[in-house]
């Protein structure tokens, strides 16, 4: 049998799975991400866990196909990291690291975009070679695919379709410094304001409670039948059907997969997008369908292993 590691590096731990080169995860465990002097020990420390976990398991380095890694910045299609500010990284060759580090074969990608691979291989996005993926968490994140191969961009900024410009009279800032970004509006934070800004001037009854405003809250209530979730719901479904109806008119993709957090409300968030999507969509790109993901937080994983695969 030929292995291979799959590493998913976040803000606060680092996900890692030793897999079959069939995709079979074989084993998966977490260390914890030290972000001190600008995030140095975080590749070192990636390594030392691999080295470990090969003398463990008494695996041959001669069996292992390679180490891939998905990071949380952009990231080209040569491994070379373009700043990762969540891990203090600033511009480095990561893949190039970690095969020294290592003495294997590494391959390294945006987080996302590896997520998005990961799908395309076990997940929501089987049989598809064609797809977006849609995270939808504290923010909005995208990965793209065409043809089975990831679409990174010149400097790894392909896919951050969280920061497509949706609206122009927004006079709040998003996280990246824009004004009116999708993400403002369809992340769970997105939906949580929505949520605010309607309560407050909400005359009827509502299983909201001024307490709880989150996005899973509006979406149990979209469930069961409340006025003002289904309202929130609506206008959520509003804009991100119509981003969504702007990527496909771009890319084409067969499908959108949907995953982060606010994808546990299941298929009825799929309900609110298609509409939108619908209504706006060119009509070449109109056939494009729309799943939920199914790996969840390995998704980043699996898909890292598949980088190198």
């Amino acid at each position: 049998m030929k292995y291979v590691f799959g590493v998913d590096i976040g803000g606060t731990t680092v996900k890692m799975g030793l897999l079959s080169d069939e995709g079979k995860c074989l084993e998966k465990w977490e260390i914890d991400t030290d972000k001190s002097n600008g995030g140095e020990k975080i590749l070192p420390d990636v390594a030392a866990s691999i080295e470990a976990k090969l003398k463990e398991k008494n695996i041959s380095k001669d069996d292992v196909i390679g180490v891939g890694a998905g990071v949380p910045g952009p990231v080209d299609s040569k491994g070379v990291v373009h700043k990762a500010v969540n891990l203090g990284w600033g511009t480095f060759d990561a893949a190039e690291t970690l095969s020294k580090l290592t003495g294997l074969k590494a391959m390294v990608g945006n987080d996302a975009n590896v997520a998005a691979l990961g799908e395309m291989w076990l997940g929501g996005g089987i049989g598809y070679s064609d797809i977006v993926m849609v995270t939808l968490g504290t923010g909005v994140g995208g990965g793209i695919i065409i043809d089975g191969k990831i679409v990174n961009g010149s400097s790894g900024a392909g896919g951050e379709i969280g920061h497509m410009h949706i609206k122009d009279d927004e006079e709040k800032a998003c996280g990246c410094g824009g004004h009116g970004c999708l993400e403002q509006y369809a992340s769970a934070t997105g939906i949580s304001r929505t949520a605010s800004e309607k309560f407050d001037s909400w005359g009827g009854e509502t299983v909201l409670t001024k307490d709880d405003l989150s996005a899973k809250a509006v979406f149990d209530g979209v469930k069961a039948g409340d006025k003002l979730c289904m309202e929130i719901a609506s206008e959520f479904g509003n804009v991100l059907g119509k981003g969504l109806a702007m990527i496909a008119a771009v890319v084409n993709p067969e499908a959108f997969v949907i995953g982060g957090g606010v994808s546990k409300a299941g298929e009825i968030l799929l309900d609110y997008i298609a509409p939108s999507f619908d209504k706006y969509a060119f009509s070449g790109s109109k056939n494009a369908k729309m799943v939920l993901a199914t790996l969840g937080n390995d998704a980043g994983m699996y898909g890292a292993a598949k980088l190198v695969l």
